[in-house]
């Protein structure tokens, strides 16, 4: 069953999943104590940590570094690590790339795509999957919400059931609307997450540096929870003026020698 088996459980049961984004050791600490279900080490990492310009820039190599770090950080806790783009071209190359974020410490992998054969492959290895369907950032240039029209909430509804069918443990569902993730919710047995994609799905993901108020941007599907960013340039405005007054460090900051040392040190210049 594993760290993710019981997220089955909890949509049977009703239970919310809640799941956030980490990409270093000192993160994933802080969410493991909070009691977080989930972990992502998904591929905003490269826009929200590591300065790309998008997700596509994100290798594998930049997962499996980051996915070590947070299992560092959380030993214990439940990991879900995001295959990048161009890793998973394949059944074969899939299940490779896979293999090697479990080697760094993921219980589970996460592509995205109506790519039911590569669930199907992954599965098959012995290694849990996540689908991703809706906004697919790696993939689709323009964000925006997805499953609008009838046309296009019908196809995703297909997408997903064949995802299902293939196996997958959980599906996430980003930027579309709330009526469509519902229904998608009702059709699947995989649980749902939601980002951007309104209460009714099984649980909910966060970028952390979104919701912890580190970056500057104001989405409509995000809550800022605290404002971490300006509590951080906060402190470093008042380091840089105590450097600059003299005020730090202070003397319960400074080591002293004993007196008798710095008698014989002074003897001896």
């Amino acid at each position: 069953m594993g760290r993710t088996g019981r997220f089955f459980e909890m949509k049977l049961m009703g239970e919310k999943i809640a799941v956030l984004t980490a990409y270093d050791a000192p993160t994933a600490r802080a969410l493991a104590a909070s009691g977080l279900d989930l972990i992502l080490v998904g591929d905003s990492v490269g826009t929200n940590v590591l300065g790309y310009a998008s997700e596509r820039e994100v290798t594998l190599a930049d997962i499996v570094h980051h996915t070590r770090a947070v299992r560092r950080g959380a030993p214990d806790a439940a990991i879900l690590a995001a295959l990048p783009f161009a890793t998973y071209g394949t059944p074969s190359q899939a299940v490779a790339s896979a293999r090697r974020l479990v080697e760094a410490g993921a219980d589970m992998v996460k592509f995205e795509g109506p790519r039911p054969e590569i669930a199907r492959a992954i599965k098959a290895a012995g290694i849990a999957v996540s689908g991703h369907l809706g906004l697919e950032p790696q993939h689709h240039e323009e964000k925006r919400l997805r499953a609008k029209t009838a046309h296009d909430a019908l196809a995703l509804e297909t997408d997903a059931k064949l995802l299902d069918g293939a196996g997958i443990g959980l599906l996430i569902l980003e930027l579309v609307p709330a009526e469509v993730a519902a229904r998608v919710t009702r059709l699947v047995a995989a649980p749902t997450i939601g980002i951007g994609a309104g209460p009714a799905t099984d649980g909910q993901v966060l970028v952390v540096n979104d919701m912890a108020g580190i970056n500057d941007g104001a989405f409509r599907h995000n809550r800022r929870f605290a404002e971490v960013g300006r509590a951080f340039t906060e402190a470093a405005t008042a380091y840089r003026d105590a450097v600059k007054d003299g005020s730090f460090p202070a003397e319960a900051n400074a080591f002293r020698m004993p007196k008798a040392e710095l008698a014989a040190l002074e003897d001896g210049s």
